[in-house]
């Protein structure tokens, strides 16, 4: 028999080879204090876009890339529309980053806006404080309700007799 069988069998022949030992010692665990962090979403249509807000440095990224790089560039403005009104200072403590999935670029950039949004509330609800966190709820419906609470609208379904939902194809009496 080979020496791990050996060692499953018991058999005290032979001391255990350097290599076998190491192997039967067990591994000391290092646990981390866990991160202050937090995981919100933002819809728009069918985007939907996770936000995981943690302690850091102010980096905000979207899919891996800077939130500067951010395509349409007409629409750039709007992702940093959270950050413009609460002000620089409340994101100096916080790493969010963002990933963002389905619908088009400009629901897209809505989910990323609300996400981001919804982040730095949920952070100062969770670590910082109850009255901090009233504060910037407040100057965020303020500014724009769309924010914090998502559009309800969806596109709607196609009906029989018509081209779209609510067209009808043309009546003829002959």
């Amino acid at each position: 028999p080979s020496c791990c069988e050996r060692l499953m069998l018991g058999s005290t022949d032979r001391p255990p080879s350097p290599s076998t030992a190491s192997s039967i010692r067990t591994i000391p665990t290092v646990t981390m204090a866990p991160a202050k962090s937090v995981q919100v979403f933002g819809k728009k249509k069918t985007a939907t876009a996770v936000a995981f807000a943690k302690e850091g440095r102010g980096l905000i990224k979207v899919n891996g890339q800077p939130i500067e790089n951010v395509k349409p560039e007409q629409l750039r403005l709007k992702v940093f529309e959270p950050v413009l009104i609460l002000g620089q200072d409340k994101f100096s403590s916080l790493d969010i980053r963002v990933r963002v999935k389905g619908g088009g670029t400009t629901a897209q950039i809505y989910a990323i806006r609300a996400a981001i949004a919804k982040a730095v509330v949920a952070y100062y609800a969770k670590y910082v404080d109850e009255s901090a966190k009233n504060e910037l709820r407040k100057t965020l419906l303020e500014y724009d309700r769309n924010l914090l609470v998502s559009d309800p609208r969806r596109c709607e379904p196609k009906k029989y007799g018509g081209r779209s939902a609510r067209s009808r194809f043309q009546k003829s009496y002959r």
